[in-house]
C-alpha cells in the first residue's frame, strides 16, 4: 500500500540535516500540527456559517449575503468581528466562576478531538489506538459544561436547556457508541487510520457506508444530536426556553457556544467520512491507476499526489455531509422532547444492538467480507 508522504519524517529529516540534534527538531514538529489543526478549525466555523447563510437563503428562496465581500464570504468575520467587541456581561446574582467554565469546557474537548482525525496515511496529529472512543469519551464531556453554564446563570431557563442537553446526550451516545462498535468488529481496531485502511484497495466498493447502511444512519443521527443540530436543538430551543443555557450569554462567551457547535458539526463529519465514506480514499484506487500507469508506488510525485488527493478528499466528503446538514435545518421540523427522548431510547438503541449482533453473526459467516 501507498503510504503516502510523511510529513513528519519529512520534517524531522530536513531540520537535522541543517545540523538540529533529533530532540530539536521533534521539540519543533510538535506545535506545528496543533496551530494547523486550530487554524483548519476555525476556517472551518467560517466556511459552515457561509454556507448556512447561503443554504438556508436558497431553501427560502432569498439571496443571502451578497455584499459584504466577494459572494458575502466576509460575513462569518463580520460576525466574529461582532461578538469579539461585544461587552461581556455576567448576572448579578449569577456563579462568576462556574459561568465562566462552563463555555470553556464545552469548546475545549472538541479542539482536542481534532488529534485523531486522519487526512492521510501520514497525515494525522496522533495515531491512537482507541482513537474512536478518546473521542466519545471526549464529546461525554460537553454537557457536563452546559450543564455548569446552565446551572451558573441562576435562570430557569438556562437551568431547563442544560438538563436538556445532558439528558440528550446520554439518550444518544449509546447508540452512536453501538455504530462505532459495529465499525470496530470489522475493522478489528479502534484507530480511524487503521479503519480507513480496512475500507481501502477496492474505491467506492470498499467503503464501510455498503456494509453498514443502518449503522451509518444511526451514526449520523447520534452525531446531529450531539451536536445538538435542528431537528434536535431542543436544549436552546428558542419558542420554549429563549435559547435555553445561552440565554444569559453574551460576548465572546457566547461565541465560544457558538463556535463549538460549528466545529463540532464539522468533526462528526470528518469522523463519518473517515468511519463509513472511505476518508482519503479516492472512489477509483490511485495505486491501482498508477500501475496501469507505470508510475511506482515510491515515486514522490505520486506520493505528493497521493497526499493532495487524501486531504482533498477527506475534506470534500465532510463538506457534503455539512451540506446535508444544514439543508435538513431549513426542511425539517424540530422535534418535541418526549419524541427527541423516544427516538433515542426506543429506536435508535434496539436498533443499534440488532445491528451489531448482525455485524458479528455476518463477520462469522462471510470473513473476507466482513472482517474476519
Amino acid at each position: 500500500m501507498n503510504s503516502g508522504i510523511d510529513l513528519q519524517g519529512t520534517f524531522i529529516k530536513s531540520l537535522t540535516d541543517l545540523g538540529l540534534s533529533d530532540g530539536t527538531a521533534k521539540a519543533l514538529w510538535m506545535p506545528l500540527p496543533m496551530i494547523l489543526m486550530l487554524i483548519g478549525a476555525t476556517v472551518g466555523v467560517l466556511v459552515c456559517v457561509w454556507l448556512e447563510r447561503k443554504i438556508s437563503a436558497a431553501a427560502q428562496q432569498r439571496i443571502g449575503p451578497e455584499f459584504i465581500g466577494a459572494f458575502g464570504l466576509l460575513a462569518p468575520v463580520a460576525d466574529g468581528l461582532k461578538l469579539v467587541f461585544k461587552e461581556d456581561i455576567v448576572p448579578g446574582k449569577a456563579d462568576p466562576w462556574l459561568f465562566t467554565l462552563g463555555p470553556i469546557i464545552v469548546v475545549l474537548p472538541v479542539f482536542l478531538s481534532y488529534l485523531i482525525v486522519p487526512f492521510g496515511q501520514n497525515i494525522v496529529i496522533t495515531n491512537v489506538g482507541m482513537g474512536v472512543f478518546l473521542w466519545i469519551a471526549l464529546s461525554s464531556i460537553q454537557p457536563i459544561g452546559l450543564l455548569m453554564a446552565g446551572y451558573a446563570s441562576n435562570n430557569k431557563y438556562s437551568l431547563l436547556g442544560g438538563l436538556r442537553a445532558a439528558a440528550q446526550s446520554i439518550s444518544y451516545e449509546i447508540p452512536l457508541a453501538l455504530s462505532v462498535l459495529a465499525i470496530a468488529m470489522m475493522s478489528n481496531s479502534l484507530s480511524t487510520v487503521d479503519i480507513v485502511n480496512q475500507q481501502s484497495g477496492y474505491g467506492i466498493l470498499g467503503w464501510n457506508i455498503w456494509r453498514q447502511p443502518v449503522g451509518f444512519l444511526i451514526f449520523w443521527i447520534a452525531a446531529l444530536a450531539e451536536c445538538e443540530r435542528l431537528p434536535f436543538d431542543l436544549p436552546e430551543a428558542e419558542e420554549e426556553l429563549v435559547a435555553g443555557y445561552q440565554t444569559e450569554y453574551s460576548g465572546m462567551k457566547f461565541a465560544l457556544f457558538y463556535l463549538s457547535s460549528y466545529v463540532n458539526l464539522v468533526l462528526s463529519a470528518l469522523l463519518v467520512s473517515v468511519l463509513y465514506l472511505g476518508g482519503w480514499d479516492f472512489p477509483f484506487p490511485i495505486n491501482t491507476i498508477a500501475s496501469l500507469l507505470g508510475v511506482s508506488e515510491t515515486n514522490p510525485v505520486l506520493q505528493v499526489v497521493t497526499a493532495g488527493v487524501g486531504i482533498t478528499m477527506t475534506v470534500l466528503k465532510a463538506y457534503f455531509l455539512v451540506f446535508i446538514a444544514i439543508l435538513l435545518r431549513w426542511t425539517v421540523p424540530r422535534v418535541r422532547i418526549d419524541q427527541l427522548l423516544d427516538l433515542g431510547w426506543k429506536f435508535l438503541l434496539p436498533v443499534g444492538l440488532v445491528n451489531l449482533l448482525l455485524t458479528a453473526a455476518l463477520k462469522l459467516a462471510f470473513p473476507v467480507a466482513f472482517g474476519g
